[in-house]
């Protein structure tokens, strides 16, 4: 596989949760600084829903620091909501990494998410169905590909064996 073929957007991928107590502000809504927290929750459940963990991209000397990060409000979340938090990839190459979030509240009419199962991995794409849940914050984070003396790397020859088998398993997937 030649690394400059381009690599579909990964499907969404999500996971759920309730709205803690301590992740709110004065005004009892969630304090802005949590979204990106929950963003990193939503790319690590991603990375695992493709068959990679995060820890293990470390232990092969790789890092993904944030380089960029974007958000768009559109409603707050509150205490107790049941939040989903979606994540794909939207760009994936030998440089750098692209995700994008959409953070969701989810009805809870039974006290069970309604269907929803917290952590249940992917979940449809938007091109397929549309996703979940009220929109409460959209946004993206950019990644560079470091070693780990904070070094850029081309992941397609540092550790070939490691960006063949996220090609692979994004091209397996379909993508959007």
């Amino acid at each position: 596989m030649k690394s400059r073929e381009p690599v579909p957007a990964s499907r969404w991928y999500s996971t759920a949760f309730r709205v803690r107590y301590q992740e709110t502000d004065q005004m009892g809504v969630v304090y802005h600084a949590n979204y990106l927290s929950w963003f990193e929750s939503g790319r690590t459940e991603m990375f695992r829903g493709l068959g990679f963990a995060y820890r293990s991209l470390e232990e092969m000397g790789v890092m993904l620091p944030v380089t960029a990060a974007d958000l768009q409000f559109k409603s707050p979340a509150r205490y107790d909501d049941l939040i989903a938090v979606y994540a794909r990839l939207s760009v994936f190459s030998p440089l750098r990494v692209v995700y994008e979030y959409e953070i969701r509240r989810l009805a809870d009419l039974t006290g069970s998410g309604a269907g929803f199962s917290p952590g249940s991995g992917a979940a449809s794409g938007p091109s397929v169905a549309p996703l979940a849940g009220e929109l409460l914050v959209s946004g993206s984070t950019s990644h560079v590909w470091l070693n780990k003396d904070w070094k850029p790397v081309r992941l397609d020859r540092a550790l070939p064996e490691l960006y063949n088998a996220i090609t692979g398993a994004l091209r397996e997937e379909g993508g959007t």
